[in-house]
C-alpha cells in the first residue's frame, strides 16, 4: 500500500459505534502489515488522555492509537472541546487550552479558522503512514453545521476520502438513517459516500439482506458489512456515560472472586464528570463490581466510593452537598469506610478551593476530608508522571487547572490520605497493576471484607484482547476487500446524486 490512503467513518448519529469501528479497521490494517494511525479532526468529550510530548487529546483517539499500535500524538485530534456547561467548551488546539468559547462562539467563526490546522494535521499524518483511518463526528448530515464543519463532509472533502457511513441497528430505523443520511448532503458530498457498515445486528443477517439490497437499489451503494452485537467490549466512551444510573454496573471480565467476598465499588455521578475511565481497571478485576451513583443511599453497601475527576470542581459540590452525598461520604469517613478522589474529586475532598479560573467562584468550602488547599491556575497542568506508591510502581496522566497545597496526611501519589481517604491528581493510575492490587486489598482490609485481588489480571494484556476483538469484528464481518480498495484508490466513479440534496 503506498503512503497517503484513507477512510473517513462516519455515523448516521452520535454513539453509532464510529469510534470503535475506526479502532477495529486500523487494529485489522496492522495485522497486514500495513502502518496506519487514526484521526478525528474534532472532538467533543470529557474523557481525555496526555500524549508523551505533553499534549491533551481525546481518550477515543489514544485508545484508536494502541489499536494502530503506535504512540498517540496531538495530530491524531488537533482539536478537542471540552464542555464546562449546556452553552460552552475550553478549545484545545494541537494539545494545549486556548480558550473557553460559546457554542455560538466557535460555530460562528472560530471552527473554520481551524480547518488550515486540522487539514495540515492530517497531510503530515499521510506523508507517514501508509493509511489514515478518519473518525466523524456526530452525524455528516447536520445540514446547520456544514457551512464550517471541519470533522464529517469538510475533511473528507479537504482530502478527497471515502466515506463509509455506520447505522446502529440496534436502535432501529437504520434503512432511514442511511437512506436519509445521504439524501440530506450536496451533491459533492455524495459523491465521496461510497457506502454503509451495520452496527450492533443481533439475530440472522439473510432476513436483513433484502432490505441491504432494497438500499442499493435506492442509493447506488452497497453496505461493507454487518457487525454483530458484541457484549464487554469495555472500549474508552467518548460521548459520556452510557449505562443508566439505576443499579447499573459497567461490564467487567466474567469471573468469580478469588476470595470469599466481592468488592462493591460506587462511583459518584457528578456534573460534567470527565475521565470516568479510571475505574475500567477496577471493573476488570473479577469480584470487584463497580456502579455509578446518584443517591446516598446506594452508598451504604459500597466497599470503596470513588468521586471522580470532573470539569467543574465547585460544580460537583454543590451537587454532592444538594443530594446528600457529602454528608455520607463524610460519615464514610469518620467511620474509617474507605473513600478515593481522583482529580477533581480530591480537590473536593480537601478543606479549600479558590476558583477564580474555572468557575471563577472565588473562595469555596471543601468537604474537609483531607489536609489539601486548591488554587485554581490559568495555565493547565498536563503531564505523565510515575513513581511508586504502596510499595508498588505506578504511572498516571494528570489534566487539572487546581494547584493542591497538600497540608498534611501520608503522602499518596501526588496527594494525600488520611486514614481511609486517598486523593491524587493522577488518572490512570489503577491501571499498573501492582499498584491496583495492593490498593484494593488495603480497601478491602479497611472494609472488613474477604476478598483477594486476582494475582494475574494484567489490565494491559485485556485492552489488547478487547481490541483484538473489535480487528476480528472487522475482519470476520465486514467486505475488507472492497475496504482495501476504497483506501487505497480513493470513492468509486459514478456514485449517483439523492435527492433532494443541500446547497453545496
Amino acid at each position: 500500500m503506498s503512503k497517503g490512503g484513507g477512510l473517513l467513518v462516519a455515523g448516521t448519529t452520535s454513539d453509532a459505534g464510529k469510534s470503535v469501528v475506526t479502532a477495529g479497521i486500523c487494529r485489522w490494517l496492522v495485522r497486514q502489515g500495513v502502518k496506519v494511525a487514526p484521526f478525528k479532526g474534532q472532538n467533543m468529550s470529557l474523557n481525555s488522555f496526555v500524549t508523551r510530548e505533553g499534549a491533551e487529546i481525546g481518550r477515543a483517539q489514544a485508545m484508536q492509537a494502541r489499536a494502530a499500535r503506535v504512540e498517540p500524538t496531538a495530530l491524531m485530534n488537533p482539536v478537542l472541546l471540552k464542555p464546562g456547561s449546556d452553552r460552552s467548551s475550553q478549545v484545545v488546539l494541537m494539545g494545549r487550552p486556548v480558550g473557553e468559547l460559546s457554542a455560538r462562539g466557535y460555530h460562528g467563526g472560530r471552527q473554520q479558522a481551524l480547518l488550515g490546522t486540522v487539514v495540515e494535521c492530517l497531510e503530515e499524518l499521510r506523508s507517514t503512514y501508509d493509511a489514515v483511518i478518519c473518525e466523524g463526528a456526530g452525524s455528516p448530515a447536520e445540514i446547520n453545521l456544514r457551512r464550517n464543519d471541519i470533522v464529517n463532509m469538510g475533511i473528507a472533502r479537504a482530502a478527497r476520502f471515502p466515506v463509509v457511513v455506520v447505522g446502529d441497528i440496534d436502535r432501529g430505523g437504520v434503512f432511514a438513517q442511511f437512506f436519509g443520511t445521504t439524501a440530506l448532503l450536496a451533491p459533492e458530498d455524495q459523491e465521496l459516500v461510497a457506502g454503509y457498515l451495520v452496527n450492533k445486528f443481533r439475530g440472522d443477517v439473510t432476513l436483513l439482506e433484502p432490505g441491504l439490497d432494497m438500499l442499493l437499489g435506492l442509493t447506488g451503494r452497497r453496505t461493507f458489512g454487518v457487525l454483530p452485537y458484541a457484549h464487554g467490549l469495555g472500549i474508552d466512551e467518548e460521548d459520556g456515560l452510557r449505562v443508566s444510573l439505576r443499579g447499573a454496573v459497567r461490564e467487567s471480565v466474567v469471573a468469580p472472586p478469588v476470595g470469599e467476598d466481592v468488592l462493591r465499588v460506587a462511583v459518584c455521578a457528578v456534573p460534567l464528570m470527565s475521565n470516568f475511565t479510571d475505574v475500567d481497571a477496577l471493573a476488570a478485576e473479577p469480584g470487584v463490581v463497580v456502579r455509578f451513583v446518584d443517591r446516598p443511599e446506594e452508598l451504604a453497601d459500597a466497599d470503596l466510593v470513588v468521586v471522580p475527576g470532573t470539569r467543574g470542581t465547585v460544580k460537583a459540590l454543590a451537587w454532592l452537598r444538594e443530594r446528600g452525598l457529602a454528608d455520607a461520604i463524610a460519615r464514610r469517613a469518620a467511620e474509617g469506610r474507605p473513600v478515593l478522589g481522583v482529580c477533581g474529586g480530591f480537590q473536593a475532598l480537601g478543606e479549600h478551593i479558590e476558583d477564580e479560573v474555572e468557575s471563577r467562584a472565588g473562595e469555596v468550602a471543601g468537604l474537609g476530608l483531607l489536609p489539601v488547599r486548591v488554587r485554581f491556575a490559568t495555565e493547565k497542568t498536563l503531564a505523565r508522571p510515575s513513581g511508586e506508591a504502596l510499595g508498588e510502581p505506578v504511572e498516571g496522566y494528570e489534566i487539572h487547572h487546581g494547584v493542591a497545597d497538600v497540608r498534611g496526611g501520608e503522602p499518596f501519589l501526588d496527594g494525600c490520605r488520611v486514614g481511609a481517604v486517598w486523593g491524587t491528581h493522577w488518572h490512570g493510575s489503577l491501571e499498573s497493576d501492582g499498584f491496583r492490587r495492593a490498593f484494593l486489598i488495603q480497601v478491602a482490609r479497611a472494609a472488613g471484607r474477604r476478598f483477594v485481588p486476582a494475582p494475574d489480571t494484567s489490565f494491559g494484556a485485556l485492552r489488547e484482547e478487547q481490541l483484538d476483538r473489535l480487528g476480528d469484528l472487522i475482519e470476520e464481518h465486514a467486505d475488507t476487500e472492497a475496504l482495501w480498495k476504497l483506501i487505497e484508490q480513493g470513492p468509486p466513479a459514478g456514485l449517483p446524486f439523492i435527492a433532494p440534496g443541500a446547497p453545496s
